[in-house]
Formats: structure tokens, sequence, C-alpha cells
């Protein structure tokens, strides 16, 4: 079978907590001669009756473990990662060898501006090249994430409309947008009103304008949008949002299909994030720090989030004071600048015709996969795509394989899934991005397998519906998983054999 996966991971390994026996230690610490503090003192009602149940283990077996579970985990560094909308794009082992610089990484937050040049103007340097990629007069570097510079975005369009002397409630989204969104309003106060797109799979101004009255506080466009089509109204939209006094809010999850090629802002966006895990290369998910800076034209300035790096006769400074009406501070310090370090290296590495190219193969590499997926699976819009293309599992409805059972089928030829059931608007989608950094060898291999599987689906349909088959845990019930998880180890009533 093409691309066929094999475990060599050991169904019975026991998890770290029953490892090891009492008195069993990895650490050599030296005695201290701290006084003895009584718990019920110190802790009151709080104070624990007895000691935690934690392992007692060796580094050997500490150290096994937690590398087995990295083998367990499926990674960007280990094969294609196909999740459309979510773009998980290779992350170059420069950007960490740059964050990773004694100079950057050991900086203090607290530190004064006078010894942190360096950093403030890495930090400047960033903004002005992401606002020439966008389009847009400066940005905020704050957010932590994409959802998060949704929020901000937000916040300054509710401050912008409060300083005119309006308070509109109203922001119109695409049924095709990002699925954040309508939590994004909803955190600022603000009503989600959702409407259709054109039978093409595009906002038309003609479908959205009976939407737009004074209300409207702004319209949230994700463009290129989650079914992977270019918003090729965009323009006309944001003229006709503007003139009832509205403004646009666009969505940059997708700017990977965009960057070097076009820029948002001179469509007529007044604000919008960047993820910059999509395309800036930085780590994506794993609860870890993110970075979703926010771009915005000159009329959102005085609402920016503070503090700003200035630049002023030669010297860089944080400059807290300069923006009465701003929207505050969005983050602790000023942001996480470790992924922009890496961001800006990615950027430097790049350079402007490095990020055109890279648009260009991304979409080029999508529209393989459309062309190719299309001589079997179901492709909802058949016209040229953009980052990311959607099929569905139409053709399986007499065989009853789903959706579901092809994306868990991939998991046993080493392919991580594609994004699932996602677009909304498509039914059985399969939303899949393969990044520009995808070979045609890899491609070519991903369709062989989604051939495979959809032969497999008529032929041996419970092969599919048992699917996975080879990975260290096999089919999981995940309706039971989201209503009744099991989010705490419990120890078992007899301790195990040393």
């Amino acid at each position: 079978m093409p691309g066929s996966a094999t475990s060599g991971l050991s169904f019975q390994t026991p998890l770290i907590f029953e490892q090891g026996s009492p008195g069993r230690s990895g650490a050599s610490l030296s005695a201290d001669d701290l006084p003895e503090v009584d718990p019920k003192r110190a802790f009151g009602d709080m104070a624990r009756q007895s000691p935690p149940q934690l392992p007692e283990v060796s580094e050997p077996e500490v150290v096994r473990h937690y590398v087995r579970l990295s083998q367990q985990n499926f990674a960007i560094d280990i094969g294609m990662y196909p999740l459309g909308s979510c773009t998980m794009k290779y992350n170059p082992k420069v950007n960490e060898w740059a964050a990773r610089l004694t100079g950057f990484a050991n900086l203090h937050p607290y530190m004064p501006d006078e010894l942190v040049q360096g950093a403030l103007e890495l930090m400047w340097r960033l903004e002005q090249g992401l606002a020439e990629v966008c389009g847009m007069d400066r940005v905020s570097l704050h957010p932590a994430a994409g959802a998060q510079g949704e929020l901000t975005g937000l916040m300054m369009i509710r401050a912008y409309h409060r300083a005119q002397g309006r308070d509109p409630k109203k922001v119109l989204i695409p049924d095709t947008a990002h699925g954040t969104n309508p939590a994004s309003c909803a955190l600022n106060g603000l009503q989600a009103v959702s409407f259709p797109v054109g039978e093409e799979g595009i906002v038309t101004t003609e479908a959205l304008a009976p939407f737009v009255d004074d209300d409207v506080a702004a319209v949230m466009a994700t463009n290129p949008n989650t079914v992977g089509l270019f918003e090729s109204e965009m323009a006309a939209i944001s003229e006709l949002v503007h003139s009832k006094g509205g403004l646009v809010y666009g969505d940059g999850a997708n700017l990977n299909a965009l960057m070097g090629k076009a820029r948002p802002g001179d469509l007529g966006i007044d604000v919008m994030q960047f993820n910059l895990h999509k395309t800036f290369t930085t780590p994506h998910g794993g609860g870890g720090p993110g970075c979703g800076p926010v771009g915005y034209k000159a009329l959102l300035d005085p609402f920016a989030p503070v503090p700003v790096v200035e630049q002023r006769d030669g010297r860089f400074v944080l400059d807290y004071d300069s923006r009465p009406a701003s929207v505050g501070r969005l983050r602790s310090f000023q942001g996480n600048f470790g992924m922009m370090v890496r961001a800006y290296a990615y950027l430097r590495e790049m350079g402007a015709e490095g990020l055109k190219q890279a648009t260009e193969l991304a979409v080029l590499n999508a529209n393989y996969l459309r062309v190719r997926l299309g001589e079997v699976w179901h492709v909802p819009y058949e016209r040229i795509c953009m980052h990311e293309v959607v099929i569905s599992d139409r053709h399986l409805k007499d065989s009853h394989v789903t959706t579901m059972d092809v994306a868990k089928r991939l998991m046993d030829y080493g392919f991580h899934p594609p994004t699932v059931y996602f677009p909304l608007v498509v039914k059985g989608a399969m939303l899949i991005e393969p990044t520009e950094t995808e070979s045609l060898q890899t491609l070519d291999e991903f369709v062989d397998v989604m051939k495979t599987i959809s032969d497999e689906a008529n032929a041996e349909p419970d092969r599919a519906k048992s699917a996975p088959q080879v990975t260290r845990l096999r089919r999981l019930d995940e309706t039971q998983a989201a209503r009744k998880p099991v989010l705490r180890w419990t120890a078992p009533e007899t301790p195990p054999e040393p």
C-alpha cells in the first residue's frame, strides 16, 4: 500500500505514573539548612493530609517517557500536515537559532529602553515589514494569538465609532468566514450577523447590500475565504460598508495566499490580524506563546494598544502616553518577543521576492491537489482556488464511509488528516492546505493514498470504518471524550511491583 505506516511503539508501555518504586530518584540534591515548616500553619485548611501520589522514577525512566511521548505525537517535522484553514507550515530552523541568541533569549522585560535598543529596533523593523506586506499604516505586535488579534481589531473599531459619537452594534460575517469571528464579536459586546455568500462561494455586493445599514459597525471578511477562494469583490464591498459609516475588518489568517501579490489595505480593509504561525513560520499549537499582530490604517492609530515602539532622535522608545484614547494593554509587557524574532528572521531570509514566491508555490500546490484529487473526489468549487482546496465525501455515499472515516484511515498511511467537516457550507467537507513547503513527490503520494482509500471504501468499507489500525491508540469515542472527559489521573488501588 502506498505510504503505509508502521508502528514500532509498544502497546504495553506503562505511563509515567505507573513506573518506578518508592525511594527511586533521578535527582541528586545537597541537604538544605532551611527550618521545618508546619504545613497547617502555612496553608491552613488547604494543607494536604497526605503527600501527593507522584511517581518516584529514575532519570532514564523520565527521559524515555518524554521521548516516547514525542514519538507518539505527529508534527510538521515528521510529515505533511494538510490542515486547511489552520495552516501547519514548516518552521525553518534558522528561526529557532535566532530566537535562542543569548542577547534575545535572556532579556528581562523590565529592562530600561536604553539597554534593549536591539530588541526594540527588531520590533520596530518587524512592524515596518508587516505593514508593507499588508498595506497598512501601523502594526501592533501585542496580541498573543490570531484570535486575540481579532478581539483587538474589533476593540479598536468599537473605540473609533464611540469617538465619532456613534455606537453601532452589528458586525456582518459571511458564512465562509473564519470560525473565531463570532466569538470575537461577542467578547466586544457586538452582535454577529451572518449572511450567505453567492453560489460561486464568495461574497457579492448584491448579497451583502440588504444587510448594510447605519447600525453596522463593521464587516468581517476572510480573504481568501475558508473555501479557498479569493474575494474578488472586496474593494466594492469595502466601499459599500464605508458609505454607511462602517469599517472593514479583514481576517488575515490566509495571508499565505496573498503576500507579495496583493495587499489587503489596498482593497479597502481598515484593520486585520496576522497569524504569524500561518504565514511567517512561527510555531503553532500546543498552548505555547503565540503572536497575532494587528495591522491598521491611520484613522485607528489613536486607539492602538500601548506601549508602541517609536523611533525618536535615532533611538527607540516604548511610548505609553501619546494615545490617551488607546484600548489599553492587551498583553503583559510587549507581547511574546520570541515569536517576533522568529517572524523577523523569516521576513529577512525571504525578502520581497521570496515572500512572493512562497505565495505562488502555495497556490500552485493547492491547485495541483484540486485537479488531481478531482479525478476521484468531489470538488464543490470547480475553479482556480488559492492556498487550500475543499473536497467532499459525496462519491462515497453508497459505501457509508464518511469524511471522519477517511480522516482516520489517512493516519494509517502516515498522513495527518486534513480539516474535516469545515467549512460548514460544504457537506462532508475536507479542507486541504499543502502550503508552499511540500514537494511534488509528497503531493503525489498524498493523492495516491487518497485514491487508495477511495478504492478501499467501495471494496472493503469496514477497513476505513475501523481505522486507524496501526497507531498506538485505536479509534476513540470522540462523543464521550467531549461530554465526559477524563482530566485527572487516578492512582491504582494496588501500587505497581518494584
